[in-house]
């Protein structure tokens, strides 16, 4: 198609072409510029007569304006526009960073914990900025408001967790640079880990009662298992029938489903034999299987109507309160040291079993108060 002829307006330096209307059928005027700028002559397109609503008066404006270095020209902005795009391109967001990522953690045992934090607490506020925009205020701010909303000291740990777990991911992959500690840093919340379960001698039979009337004996022998053996809701949701040695009467804990993810072995006692072999076994290679004899995900339900049928505290832990009462039960029989109760509990340092040395403290003193049964009021035999 040929070029058509440049045409002039009322104003200097502002012309314009026919050409084809975009959109729709037709012709409209395509205005140009033309000044000098360094001894050259420049003629650039400012717009169209329909869709960019150019007049001759507009075209004017742009001219002068470009004239005086008010304005830059079209090509310019797409220049600045694509350098702005390119820069957006290698910024790395919480948001970028985050799905960079979740693709590297979908193995952890806490991504749907993850998922559900990220998106409910941490995407809105932190989601658009780069971890350099973020400083340690902003991070008091998000500590002080779930706390305030009722939200456990634990939960918030997991939360500030995460994000800082996001930001250290992406300067360890090279994505972004070193967080200056100056600007911003972590405060966690204090946690209470020292808090524990036990049952007293009726709570215990009630417990026991509750699970004996369970119509599902299966499930049953799950929270039985947990309270005789301490093992952790997840090794127990993770035990394979392969993984019970009935000949050396050992239990062998599998690192892939072990919190520490080292593969460690516990013995089995009588009574945890005869409950293994009370299970009623199905083709599954796992012990308590779920949908499809898939591994099982869940046993709160049935922990929480054991707990509540046996008439136990609302704030006894359904499960995790199991391990702590078989442990309570061992430290307080002044028969288990705290270094074999360490390794019964599979926990990898000893400052974790020392929340239960009062209870072993407690068997010594009982202990020592024998001789007091065994000779009799001291001023007695002064006497």
């Amino acid at each position: 198609m040929a070029v058509q002829k440049r045409e002039k307006t009322n104003y200097p330096g502002v012309f314009f072409r026919m050409g084809k209307r975009k959109g729709k059928s037709g012709e409209e005027r395509i205005y140009y510029i033309v000044f000098k700028q360094d001894n050259k002559t420049i003629e650039e397109k400012v717009g169209r007569q329909y869709s960019d609503h150019m007049t001759p008066a507009k075209a004017s404006g742009i001219r002068s304006e470009r004239i005086e270095g008010k304005r830059t020209s079209r090509k310019e902005k797409r220049e600045q526009e694509k350098v702005i795009q390119n820069a957006e391109l290698n910024k790395y967001t919480i948001d970028r960073l985050w799905n960079l990522y979740h693709e590297h953690a979908l193995d952890r045992k806490s991504i749907k914990t993850d998922e559900y934090n990220f998106d409910l607490h941490l995407k809105n506020d932190f989601g658009k900025l780069q971890p350099s925009e973020i400083i340690t205020l902003q991070v008091d701010k998000l500590k002080h408001n779930l706390l305030k909303s009722g939200k456990a000291s634990q939960t918030v740990k997991h939360i500030m967790g995460l994000l800082r777990r996001i930001i250290r991911f992406g300067v360890k992959k090279g994505l972004c640079g070193a967080i200056d500690p100056s600007k911003l840093y972590f405060e966690m919340p204090k946690v209470d880990n020292q808090r524990t379960e036990s049952l007293n001698s009726i709570q215990l039979k009630n417990y026991l009662g509750a699970l004996d009337k369970e119509v599902d004996q299966n499930s049953a022998a799950f929270l039985r298992l947990a309270l005789f053996t301490g093992m952790r809701k997840g090794a127990l949701m993770a035990l394979k029938w392969e993984d019970i040695d009935f000949e050396a009467d050992f239990i062998v804990l599998r690192g892939d489903a072990a919190k520490k993810g080292k593969t460690e072995r516990i013995p089995m006692s009588k009574l945890t034999k005869e409950i293994f072999n009370s299970i009623e076994r199905t083709p599954s290679l796992y012990v308590f299987p779920g949908k499809n004899g898939e591994q099982r995900k869940d046993f709160k339900r049935i922990a929480q109507r054991v707990r509540d049928n046996a008439g136990l505290p609302k704030d006894f832990r359904p499960l995790h309160g199991l391990r702590h009462a078989y442990a309570s039960f061992l430290a307080s029989s002044g028969q288990v040291d705290l270094y074999t109760l360490q390794k019964l509990l599979t926990h990898s340092s000893p400052l974790m079993t020392q929340r239960y040395a009062h209870l072993a403290d407690e068997a010594l003193q009982r202990a020592a108060g024998v001789i007091d049964l065994t000779f009799g009021n001291t001023n007695k035999i002064n006497k």
